[in-house]
């Protein structure tokens, strides 16, 4: 439920709008493409990053046969004009649910929406439903500021009446110029980010105001659940800088989102599993980066887990969070032969 793509052909946009550093793709001969954010560059990606049937290939190595998909976080232009930003947007999100038409049985599509500005983001989110898509992926922060701001409470507000799920994925990573060295801001901002992300919706009412909206915490939930302890002991000892718009206990809210399973680490996953249920926990890969889950599911299956516990990781818990089910992929319970299938879900 956490794999990331672009399509093969990524325009200039900067030339289209006059301005700014938006990410384009320069194809290369060996099949590979280099992302240049203006005339800067970015990363090298391989073809596994638009490539559907490889994708495809890749994940039935595994026995895994739907992949959700959605943008590579720097493609959120958070910075641009709202205007400009839906257009990205709108270019981005048709081409997943283009793929999602021509693979039904593989891909399902999570869109992304200016957040900059409110109106066009909910534009795009009522857009992102009507062709197909099961939610949206958005950022940590936006622009520096937490999810927790009045402007974004419209956004999540249309969303939980929408009914699409949401996405947060850690970007723009706190103090990240004060830290390249080392890989600091992957190895230690996208944790915090994360646990901001979750501790501002939190604090800030977003999850005691709008219960019925699904939101997943990517990284399994970042350093939100491993710091739960001091984040519920600051909540106790100092209400009066913590609980100013939400007195409800934060640990209150453990098991009423999701967060994915890409831990590393068994004994982590562990803990989550004991903190969230395996309802509330998914199958995670972030797939095709290498800081992800790349055999996709393998340490789970190693872990001694109740077969219902690797069942909901691997297919009840994002069927859930999308609000899905099995009938979608021709599979039904009852059936002994698709009920093999499933489990490879």
């Amino acid at each position: 439920m956490h794999t990331h793509i672009l399509p093969k052909k990524l325009p200039n946009f900067a030339e289209k709008f006059g301005y700014g550093d938006f990410i384009h793709l320069v194809h290369n001969q060996d099949n590979t493409a280099n992302m240049m954010q203006g005339e800067k560059f970015f990363r090298r990606i391989e073809s596994n990053c638009w490539d559907p049937e490889l994708r495809i290939n890749d994940y039935e190595k595994f026995d895994t046969q739907v992949q959700v998909v959605c943008t590579i976080p720097v493609m959120f232009s958070y910075w641009a004009k709202g205007r400009d930003a839906k257009a990205l947007s709108e270019y981005l999100n048709d081409d997943i649910a283009e793929l999602c038409k021509k693979h039904p049985k593989n891909y399902l599509g999570l869109g992304t929406i200016p957040m900059q500005d409110t109106e066009l983001a909910i534009k795009e989110l009522e857009r992102c439903k009507e062709i197909g898509l099961l939610g949206v992926q958005i950022g940590s922060n936006i622009n520096d500021m937490n999810l927790s701001e009045p402007d974004f409470f419209p956004i999540f507000q249309a969303a939980q009446d929408l009914g699409m799920a949401i996405m947060v994925h850690p970007w723009n990573m706190m103090g990240m110029d004060k830290m390249n060295k080392y890989w600091l801001p992957w190895l230690v901002g996208m944790p915090a980010e994360t646990s901001r992300a979750a501790c501002s919706m939190i604090f800030g009412g977003v999850l005691e105001r709008l219960p019925q909206l699904r939101v997943c915490f990517s990284h399994a939930g970042g350093s939100f659940l491993p710091t739960i302890g001091r984040v519920e002991h600051g909540f106790n000892c100092r209400p009066d800088l913590v609980a100013i718009h939400n007195n409800i206990n934060p640990r209150t809210y453990i098991g009423d989102f999701w967060v994915d399973c890409i831990t590393h680490d068994p004994m982590m996953l562990d803990y989550i599993l004991k903190l969230q249920g395996s309802k509330r926990v998914t199958l995670g890969s972030d797939y095709p980066f290498p800081l992800g889950d790349l055999e996709i599911g393998k340490f789970i299956t190693e872990m001694d887990l109740d077969q219902s516990v690797v069942e909901d990781i691997f297919c009840n818990s994002t069927l859930e969070w999308l609000n899905i089910d099995k009938s979608r992929f021709g599979i039904d319970e009852g059936n002994e032969v698709d009920q093999k299938v499933a489990e490879k879900l």
